[in-house]
């Protein structure tokens, strides 16, 4: 028995050194990876910290972002370093080289190529200044754009590459790029002519297993120029968006397979964010920030899982180094941008403020107004403030000076609209304030979830806005030259092409007979206006107001 006892005994033994032996063995077997991912978005032509509009220091720019990727190399060399698109538009100086002299690189391309950029997702506002400017820029980058639902026309051919397959460490990276399909929205067809751009969702069920199955990734990251599209609080969507402009909820709700996105468009900080598994993060806007995020992943078998991931958003400061070699490429280009806004076209007799602009009617906007009524050959004319902070000085006036008065690449169209549809789209600006609470102030009535450039004044009309009143019964005392403005009668109405196209949800315009369209841009129609004219209208004619109650 002692024996039997004794044998037993020694056989659990040398079972469990087995298993142990078997377990050290799996253990020192299994493998682990860090793999690092820097994220930009919508840096929009900022080089340096540098507002051109006011020439003073503002605290952005990829030449303080160039620092803080060159710090974390240091430690990571392998990362990651990606972009979610809106590069080559959004300053003076990208104006300036895309319009006026676009035979040097990029100025764009060349600091994201010195900086080792792995890839850039598509943006919607790399179509502004046409398909000529764009592949341009597209040619001089040492990085792939990406962008798998762009598709050339009536085709199965995306005119862009799809995704890129990088391995760091090991580990088989995907990394896939999607567009916001908004793009025939705000664009003129000429700018994305031969282009297609399909829905998002469907076109990541599509791909993600492409990254899967066939090319092995281990790890699969989307770079996509969308946003979030809903309040994750009440599960609304956002009410001045187009159809499917943003869907990062959605495809990390439906698209199985998908580790990280990295979102782009909204001009949003969000510094981590996880839905049905999946990280999200996005680094603002300007390159006031760089996402940063860090995956730990241990292989068993053969295989790689993803044990730990986290991400996080990493502010410039002030005291954040202005990179020197990201400033020596850029300083060509700001010297001939700086020469030509500080070129003098006019004078004003007073200061002129575009502050408080979409509370009461201003002598800044009504500037913009005039300059459409007059290209337009209009009855009406409707225009955003787009930049609260311009000002005209008092005395010399300079490019620099009303080039902050219209920072988006706009043209103008005019429309024949009856009094019905101006009317609708005065309702439908009027909606840039929520429903009236009786001691509040006019920025506290703000809807924050409408921005303030869909909030449209019209010119050539007189109206009241009545807060009180529901939503569609705001405009009050519609009046064409003095009397009330009938529903049938018919105006020629004067916009930008960007709210014909649908941006900002003004569908009244759908389908309306165009009387004209301009080729030159709003903002070159003001600075021709100002240097003919000399002279800058100081005084509103307060055509309309806010009212809350009688």
């Amino acid at each position: 028995m002692k024996t039997a006892t004794k044998l037993l005994s020694a056989t659990v033994s040398i079972i469990l050194l087995t298993v142990l032996s078997i377990h050290g063995v799996h253990q020192a077997r299994a493998q682990r990876a860090h793999i690092v991912i820097l994220g930009t978005t919508d840096i929009h032509g900022r080089i340096f910290p540098l507002d051109y509009y006011t020439n003073k220091y503002d605290n952005v720019g990829i030449a303080k972002v160039a620092t803080l990727i060159k710090e974390a190399r240091k430690n990571d060399p392998d990362l990651l370093l990606v972009d979610s698109g809106d590069t080559i538009q959004g300053t003076p100086l990208e104006y300036y080289h895309n319009k006026r002299h676009n035979e040097p690189p990029d100025p764009m391309m060349l600091t994201m190529n010195t900086l080792r950029y792995d890839s850039m997702a598509v943006g919607n506002h790399e179509y502004n200044f046409g398909l000529k400017v764009l592949e341009k820029a597209r040619s001089e980058a040492r990085f792939p754009w990406l962008s798998g639902n762009t598709y050339d026309t009536s085709t199965h051919q995306t005119h862009y590459k799809p995704y890129i397959i990088k391995e760091v460490n090991g580990v088989r990276i995907g990394v896939l790029g999607l567009t916001t399909p908004g793009i025939p929205n705000w664009e003129n067809p000429p700018n994305y002519a031969g282009l297609e751009f399909h829905e998002t969702v469907s076109e990541a069920k599509k791909w993600v297993p492409v990254l899967r199955e066939k090319e092995k990734a281990d790890l699969v990251v989307i770079t996509m120029h969308m946003g979030i599209e809903e309040d994750l609080r009440t599960g609304q969507l956002n009410p001045s968006q187009v159809p499917n402009e943003n869907a990062g909820i959605a495809i990390a709700r439906q698209v199985p397979g998908i580790d990280v996105i990295l979102l782009g468009h909204t001009h949003r900080e969000v510094s981590s964010l996880v839905v049905n598994g999946v990280l999200l993060t996005q680094a603002n806007r300007w390159a006031s920030h760089i996402a940063r995020v860090d995956l730990y992943l241990e292989r068993t078998s053969g295989r790689w899982r993803v044990v730990a991931k986290s991400a996080r958003t990493i502010p410039v400061t002030e005291k954040t180094a202005v990179d020197p070699e990201i400033a020596k490429l850029g300083e060509p280009y700001d010297k001939e941008t700086q020469a030509w806004l500080d070129l003098r076209i006019g004078e004003s007799s007073e200061q002129l403020t575009a502050q408080d602009c979409r509370f009461h009617d201003s002598a800044i906007i009504d500037l913009i107004q005039r300059v459409q009524l007059e290209a337009g050959k209009a009855d009406v004319s409707m225009a955003a403030c787009f930049n609260p902070q311009a000002r005209i000085p008092k005395g010399q006036v300079t490019v620099r000076d009303i080039a902050g008065l219209y920072e988006y690449e706009n043209t103008l169209v005019t429309l024949e609209l009856t009094g019905q549809q101006l009317k609708d789209a005065l309702e439908h600006s009027a909606q840039y304030f929520r429903l009236y609470e009786g001691g509040r102030s006019l920025a506290e009535l703000i809807d924050q979830r409408v921005p303030g450039y869909d909030f449209d004044m019209a010119e050539g009309v007189t109206y009241e806005i009545d807060l009180t009143r529901p939503f569609g019964q705001r405009i009050q005392n519609l009046k064409f030259k003095g009397q009330p403005l009938m529903p049938t009668q018919k105006l020629r109405v004067v916009t930008n092409n960007y709210r014909v196209n649908g941006g900002g949800r003004y569908t009244m315009y759908k389908g309306a007979p165009v009387l004209y369209r301009s080729s030159a841009e709003v903002r070159e129609l003001i600075i021709d206006w100002v240097e003919k004219n000399k002279t800058v209208p100081t005084k509103p004619d307060n055509n309309w107001r806010i009212v809350q109650g009688r």
